[in-house]
């Protein structure tokens, strides 16, 4: 058996050592500075980066061939693209739909919206859960249930004004279902 799978020398074992904590500390460094949406809940978009950023890192700590200073260069070019990116997707509307999925009504006044659980792969006895986990005994007593672009639910109690404002934006809630409920 070849010892050099267990042990190679001290000085590869140092060189770890030293370029995992000044990437990890990079990474830090940047993620500071690229605020707080690169580490928002995730959405696939989110996903793909993070995913990016830790086998950037992994590549630097590990491997040889990779230089810290070329290393820290792809931890900067995958955040700042994550930066633009989600700063153009606040202001171009084509491009957020390009990166962001749409929330999605999974069940509107007290009633499931089966063909939308089915879209969005989500099951009845999920529905069911989000509900009681928002507190609710009735399904009737939720106005609505969403489910957000990171994949979470978002459980709205029926409200005693009738206003759906909270609803704008979300695919199967549109004007027209607003409108409906108000006649």
């Amino acid at each position: 058996m070849d010892s050099s799978m267990f042990f190679e020398n001290w000085s590869a074992l140092g060189r770890t050592l030293i370029i995992g904590v000044l990437a990890y500390s990079i990474v830090v460094v940047f993620l500071r500075i690229s605020g707080k949406r690169t580490l928002s809940k995730w959405n696939a978009f989110d996903f793909i980066v993070t995913i990016a950023l830790g086998s950037t890192l992994a590549s630097i700590i590990i491997s040889k061939d990779v230089a810290l200073a070329q290393g820290a260069l792809a931890l900067g070019v995958l955040i700042a693209l994550q930066f633009v990116i989600t700063w153009l997707a606040v202001r171009v509307p084509w491009l957020r739909r390009l990166i962001k999925s749409e929330p999605a009504l999974l069940l509107d006044r007290g009633r499931i919206l089966h063909d939308a659980l089915k879209r969005e792969r989500v099951s009845e006895s999920e529905l069911r859960a989000a509900v009681r986990a928002n507190g609710n005994v009735s399904m009737e007593d939720v106005e609505a249930v969403v489910l957000e672009t990171d994949g979470t639910f978002s459980v709205i109690k029926s409200g005693g004004d009738g206003s759906r404002s909270a609803l704008e934006g979300v695919a199967g809630a549109g004007p027209a279902r607003a409108e409906q409920a108000e006649r």
